[in-house]
């Protein structure tokens, strides 16, 4: 008889400010646009920040052509779910390694939201079982972690703090959403109807990857159903957590 999942802990939902920093638009709408939609439903301020503009994830469509619409696309995606600001980080698509370049620049976003929470996706190997995560999805989330920390010190990036960009330490935890290793989640019930709407709205996208029979509502709501059976209720979003506090 196969093991029963463990439960997972309601994430502490008492902060005012997330950042959102994933590598693609679209990254957020496979799983956690929901959550934002609970989240701005609840008053709290919620930025996007995209690393890349997806440029070139539409075979068809020339890179140039392709960042206008994907920013276009995830700008609308945004307001669905209550996002007013949409911040493109300009880094190549496809390609982008981690390390002090992409550090800094996640940092820079970082002091000049100063957020509470910082939300990312994935950057596990996998996404649990045989299904590989991808490079830029990997090296993202690592240098959000580590972007976080040099946000707070004065002495790292100094050029930003010269330029009037002030540290900001107060980010108290990275929440990596679809992580295979959550031990906390998000109730969507209330909001998964806006998120499916957010998936929906990068048509360009799923229509230039082929999928002609591509269901948003079917797809997002198999993990959402047996994550919320992880929580006790109807649809959930997983998250692992990382504080960024000493000792807790």
């Amino acid at each position: 008889m196969p093991e029963r999942p463990e439960p997972l802990t309601p994430l502490d939902e008492t902060w005012e400010r997330a950042l959102c920093v994933v590598a693609h638009p679209d990254d957020l709408e496979f799983g956690a646009a929901a959550a934002v939609a609970r989240w701005t439903g609840q008053g709290k301020q919620v930025v996007y920040c995209m690393v890349t503009s997806g440029e070139a994830g539409i075979d068809g469509m020339d890179p140039d052509e392709c960042r206008v619409v994907r920013e276009a696309e995830q700008r609308h995606s945004a307001e669905i779910v209550g996002v007013s600001e949409v911040e493109f980080l300009g880094q190549p698509d496809g390609v982008l390694e981690y390390g002090v370049p992409l550090r800094a620049v996640i940092a820079a976003a970082v002091r000049r939201h100063r957020p509470e929470i910082v939300v990312t996706g994935n950057f596990r190997d996998t996404w649990g079982g045989i299904n590989l995560n991808t490079a830029d999805h990997i090296n993202t989330g690592k240098a959000v972690v580590d972007a976080v920390r040099d946000a707070g010190n004065r002495w790292v990036f100094r050029d930003q703090v010269e330029s009037g960009l002030e540290p900001w330490g107060g980010v108290r935890a990275v929440w990596a959403f679809g992580s295979p290793s959550s031990a906390h989640g998000v109730d969507v019930t209330d909001t998964f109807d806006a998120g499916v709407a957010s998936l929906e709205a990068h048509r360009a996208y799923i229509d230039g990857l082929g999928w002609e029979h591509f269901d948003a509502r079917e797809f997002l709501e198999g993990n959402a159903r047996s994550t919320g059976q992880r929580m006790g209720v109807a649809f959930a979003a997983p998250f692992e957590v990382f504080p960024m506090g000493w000792g807790e």
